[in-house]
């Protein structure tokens, strides 16, 4: 079989919002030698390498809100999609206390060539999709571990991250900081804004509402935890759309 960079869901669902999940796989693609990047299994199967428990939270998402959902096939270490072309970090060495031993002596050429087979065309199928409707609503979902190697807990169960364009984040952040239950950060537990990112790249620089979502990787490991969060987001990601008057 042909590998493919990316999958698409629910194209043709009529609604505004398309869910978007930029480390939605660990998959290491044949060209650059299958496997784990020589890395332990181990690492592969943690925050280094994907977002745990986002891809399942993007499909429950995406069916709840009617609206398509693409997904990356390749994992971050193989390149990753949410960098510009031009930054430094778009093909990591050394990531959370762990050398990438495939990626530790690549060049120009090698980077090339995995922005040909998997950046590009995962950034190619996205672009299609966004335009697909001149009143898109980008939605990006990402997952966070609760404690990087050496630093302190992380507190919060859901961020809200957003750059230059914060309206629809905002009105989420306001629905959000409702439930008494929640701890929530904004533009936590990273910033909201890299040059050359998917949601300035697919959003922001063409005027498309946008928000992205980090939750914590614990509270979606389990299919019952993916279910649970996707049905409570679905209907606040509606009120704040429709609150924010986008």
């Amino acid at each position: 079989m042909t590998y493919k960079p990316y999958q698409i869901i629910g194209a043709d669902r009529p609604s505004r919002w398309l869910v978007t999940c930029d480390h939605a796989a660990n998959t290491v693609p044949d060209f650059v030698g299958g496997g784990s990047l020589g890395l332990p299994q181990a690492d592969m199967n943690r925050h280094i390498a994907y977002d745990p428990g986002a891809a399942e939270v993007t499909l429950a998402l995406a069916e709840a809100l009617d609206g398509p959902a693409i997904l990356s096939n390749f994992s971050r270490l193989v390149i990753d999609p949410n960098r510009g072309e031009d930054d430094p970090t778009l093909l990591m060495k050394l990531y959370d206390g762990s050398i990438i031993p495939a990626n530790r002596h690549a060049g120009p050429e090698e980077l090339e060539r995995r922005l040909d087979a998997c950046y590009r065309p995962y950034h190619a199928a996205l672009a299609g999709l966004a335009a697909r409707r001149d009143d898109t609503v980008l939605l990006s979902i990402h997952s966070f571990t609760p404690q990087l190697r050496g630093r302190p807990p992380r507190p919060w169960q859901v961020g809200v991250l957003y750059g230059r364009d914060e309206r629809l984040a905002q009105a989420l952040l306001t629905r959000l900081r409702q439930e008494p239950d929640l701890c929530v950060g904004e533009n936590e537990p990273y910033g909201g804004h890299l040059p050359g990112d998917a949601v300035e790249r697919h959003a922001i620089d063409h005027g498309r509402p946008n928000v992205l979502i980090e939750l914590r990787n614990d509270l979606i490991a389990t299919p019952e935890g993916q279910r649970a969060w996707a049905a409570r987001l679905a209907p606040m990601l509606a009120e704040a759309l429709a609150i924010s008057g986008l």
